[in-house]
Parts: structure tokens; sequence; C-alpha cells
């Protein structure tokens, strides 16, 4: 998991929304983790939403609102939205449990049906693998985070696209392809392309420009 400041640093958001965005266009897009991905990306309908949470309770309330908020917008204008969550949940088995949570607040919102929600963490591992199987890194992320899917969308996508498990199955190929070493790599490009170029000039008020959403 990559170091960060505490969430109360005006750039933290900042510096995970570079680094979120970064791994889909270098993970996500760029092994064709998803085909659904790069349309939303290249329309920019990718809403990128920071929680500064650092307890579950707050994290439940900040899905929530990301929720409500997403249904709230048309999908011509963001299509998905990815609620990233680093200052909690950083215990994969705890973010594991959570993923209870988030279902039962679909239910509760009445959203069960039109949205669902996929999961992504630093240490994903699916159930029956070890934990440095390489497989596991289809769904490893910068961050904790959980994704929000429109099942129209969805059913959209799958109608032109692959059938799911032939995407899973391809996705397991492509990492086994890629191995440790060229996953490691990948994180390495991710990081550098997220970092500010070296003659960057520091902003005088960070005020100014860190803000806990953007879009791409």
């Amino acid at each position: 998991m990559i170091a960060l400041p505490a969430p109360t640093d005006p750039c933290a958001t900042d510096q995970v929304v570079a680094l979120t965005r970064a791994w889909v266009e270098h993970v996500v897009i760029g092994l064709n983790l998803c085909p659904f991905a790069k349309p939303a990306h290249v329309r920019q309908q990718i809403e990128y939403r920071v929680s500064t949470a650092t307890d579950e309770a707050a994290l439940s309330q900040d899905l929530l609102e990301a929720m409500m908020a997403l249904v709230d917008i048309p999908s011509t204008t963001t299509d998905t939205c990815l609620l990233i969550h680093p200052w909690v949940l950083q215990d994969f088995i705890h973010y594991n449990d959570f993923l209870d949570v988030a279902d039962s607040l679909l239910e509760e919102a009445d959203l069960s049906g039109i949205l669902q929600v996929a999961s992504f963490h630093p240490g994903y591992r699916f159930a029956g693998t070890d934990a440095d199987d390489i497989t596991n890194c289809t769904n490893r992320s910068p961050f904790p985070m959980l994704h929000l899917l429109r099942e129209a969308s969805l059913d959209k996508a799958a109608a032109t696209l692959l059938d799911a498990s032939e995407i899973v199955e391809r996705n397991l190929t492509t990492l086994r392809n890629t191995g440790h070493s060229g996953w490691e790599a990948l994180q390495q490009r991710v990081i550098h392309s997220a970092s500010p170029p070296a003659n960057t000039q520091p902003a005088t008020d960070s005020a100014d420009h860190c803000s806990s959403v953007r879009r791409e």
C-alpha cells in the first residue's frame, strides 16, 4: 500500500486521485482487464471520489452519498464512480467483510438492480489462492476502493462484448503472462506517471488546487 499523508492534508486527495487515474490508464485499460473502462475513460465519465473516512461508519455514509449522487447524474455525464478510501479498511479481511455492508446499503436505498459494487484493494486475494498468486493482481489497486457501476450500462456493454467468464479467464492469462517482474515494473510506471514533473513549482496556496473529487 502506498504511503500517504494524513487525510487532513489538503493535497492528500489529489495524490490519491493521480495514482488511481494512473492505475486505471496503465493497468485496467493498459492490460485490458475491463473492456468497459476505456470508453468511460475516453468520454470522461469516471468520477474519482475520495473518502477521508477513518472508520466504517463514516465510510458507510460516504458510500451512500456516492450512490445517491451517481443515480442523480445522467450516465452521459458520469457513468461510473470509484469511491477511494485510503484511510480505512486497509486490511483486506476487514474490507472483504465490509462488502456485505455495501450490499445492504444498496438494498436500503432501493438501488439493488440499479447499481452494483465491485471491489478493488491493494491486498486483494481470491478465495483458494496464495497471497502471492499473480492472478490476485486483477483486482489489486493502489488503495482500497469501491467501484459503483450502473447495471444498465453493464447490460448494454455485455451485449457487445465477451461473456463475463471469458473476460475473467482472459485476465487470469494476462496476469500469468505478465508475471511478478512485469507487474512490479507496471507499478513503477503507475507511480512515475502520477508524479509531477521534476521542474513543477509548488503551489503557493494548496487549498486553491486540492479537492476531493476528480473526473477523467
